[in-house]
C-alpha cells in the first residue's frame, strides 16, 4: 500500500509562465506538492521536481474540460488524504486586435466575451465548487487573481478583461462569505503592472506614473499569493490585496 503523501497541497491554474510560474517555485521551495494545470503540456525544463506526474493539460474555455480536470484532480488528492489546502485561480486571457491593439465594448465579438468569461470568471467558480468538499476538508485557502484593470479603465487591457476581473472581484466577495462558514478562507490579489515574457508597447511610460517607479517582479505577487495560503492569514477572507508599486492611489 502506497504512503500517505502528507505534503500541504495547492492547485494552481495558468501556471505555465509569468505570475504562475513564480508561485509554483514558491510553493516548491516551501515543501509544498503543487498540482498545475494549463492550457500547455508539461515542459521537460521547468524548474520544480513534481514533473508530469502533478500536471493537468486543461483547456479552461472549454466547460466539459474543467469538469474533467476536477475528476481527475481529485482522484490525484486521495494521495493526501482527500485534502486541499489551496486553490489559486491564476489562469486569464485577453486577447487583442491585430498588431496588438486593445479590444474595446464596441469592437469586441461577442465569441470574444464568452471566451473571456469562461476562463477568467467561469472556471474559477466551477473549480472551487468541484474541489469544496476537499478544500474543506483542509481548511483551505482560495486566492482569486484579479486585476487593477477591474477598477479603471487601462489603455492596454481589453473591455472583456477589465470587466472579467471586476467581476472575479466581486466573486471573491461572495464567496468569502459562502465559503467562510465551512473554513475555507477566499481573497484575491490585484496586480498592476507586472514584468512578465510579454510587456505591451508602452508600458515604460506607463511605469513613469506608478508611485514606486518600477515594473512590479513575479516573485513578489507570488510572495503574497504563499502570504494568503499560510497560517499568517488565518483570519484573512474577503480581501482584495493591490499589488501595484501604489498605481491605485
Amino acid at each position: 500500500m502506497a504512503k500517505p503523501d502528507s505534503r500541504k497541497t495547492i492547485v494552481l491554474t495558468g501556471a505555465s509562465r509569468g505570475i504562475g510560474h513564480a508561485t509554483v517555485k514558491r510553493f516548491s521551495r516551501e515543501g509544498w506538492r503543487v498540482i498545475t494545470c494549463s492550457r500547455y503540456a508539461f515542459a521537460d525544463n521547468c524548474p520544480w521536481p513534481a514533473g508530469p506526474e502533478d500536471h493537468i493539460k486543461v483547456d479552461l474555455s472549454n466547460q466539459e474540460d474543467v469538469g474533467m480536470a476536477v475528476s481527475e484532480i481529485r482522484h490525484r488528492l486521495e494521495d493526501n488524504g482527500g485534502q486541499l489546502h489551496a486553490l489559486v485561480n491564476n489562469a486569464a486571457i485577453s486577447p487583442k486586435l491585430d498588431g496588438g491593439g486593445r479590444m474595446n465594448s464596441i469592437e469586441t465579438p461577442m465569441n470574444a466575451w464568452r471566451d473571456v468569461f469562461q476562463v477568467n470568471f467561469f472556471a474559477p467558480i466551477m473549480l472551487a465548487r468541484g474541489l469544496f468538499k476537499e478544500l474543506a476538508e483542509a481548511k483551505g485557502s482560495i486566492v482569486n487573481v484579479t486585476s487593477i484593470v477591474g477598477s479603471r479603465v487601462h489603455p492596454f487591457a481589453g473591455t472583456a478583461y477589465a470587466t472579467s476581473k471586476a467581476a472575479l472581484s466581486s466573486l471573491t466577495r461572495e464567496m468569502a462569505a459562502d465559503f467562510g462558514p465551512h473554513g475555507i478562507r477566499v481573497n484575491a490579489i490585484a496586480p498592476g503592472e507586472i514584468d512578465t515574457a510579454i510587456l505591451s508597447p508602452g508600458t515604460e511610460k506607463l511605469v513613469e506614473t506608478i508611485p514606486l517607479r518600477r515594473l512590479g517582479q513575479t516573485s513578489e505577487v507570488a510572495d503574497t499569493i504563499f502570504f494568503l495560503c499560510s497560517n499568517q492569514s488565518s483570519y484573512v477572507t474577503g480581501s482584495e490585496i493591490h499589488i501595484n508599486g501604489g498605481q491605485h492611489v
